[in-house]
């Protein structure tokens, strides 16, 4: 019995693991991103702001979420840091995301605009494009590791389920 409590506290400890592994690969993912919300009208912008280096990365991305979605009704727009406009897209469904390329280094800015006079809640988002090595090998290990314990967990537990039934 105390073989299957040291393995029990293990496995468990693993699910800890994978679990704090996986919020590390979500910090990392968002390392570097600005986010912001607010509600957006013809008189209000909800604005994003981003300090990227093109040295550091060469693309940039944004991501717009629109909680009460309305056709042709949120407009998107990426400002280099000359303040041209390098991007202006529709927002025509709840969720987009767009990369864009960085040329300078500066500040980037995301505005979110409607042309509704009705306040609509918007989330939005502009930052480096992740590295997609880091989080691929963050989240396959997370998971692995999340299995393994779930996997030793269940198997301990048929274990204790069949002594007690021979002991019986």
């Amino acid at each position: 019995m105390q073989k299957s409590g040291l393995l029990l506290v293990i496995f468990g400890l693993l699910i800890v693991a994978g679990l704090a592994i996986s919020v590390l690969e979500n910090h990392i993912t968002l390392e570097g991103i600005s986010q912001g919300n607010g509600k957006v009208s013809t008189s209000e912008t909800v604005s994003i702001s981003v300090e990227l280096d093109k040295e550091i990365t060469k693309v940039g991305i944004f991501a717009v979420q629109v909680m009460e979605f309305k056709e042709n009704a949120i407009y998107a727009k990426i400002l280099d840091p000359t303040n041209m406009e390098i991007i202006s897209q529709s927002v025509n469904e709840e969720n987009i995301e767009r990369e864009f390329d960085v040329s300078e280094t500066g500040m980037y800015q995301l505005i979110i605009q409607s042309q509704e006079e009705d306040e609509i809640y918007v989330a939005g988002a502009i930052g480096p494009l992740p590295d997609t090595d880091k989080k691929l090998i963050l989240s396959s290990v997370s998971l692995s590791v999340l299995i393994i314990g779930m996997i030793g967990l269940a198997i301990i537990g048929i274990f204790e389920i069949k002594n007690r039934q021979r002991s019986v």
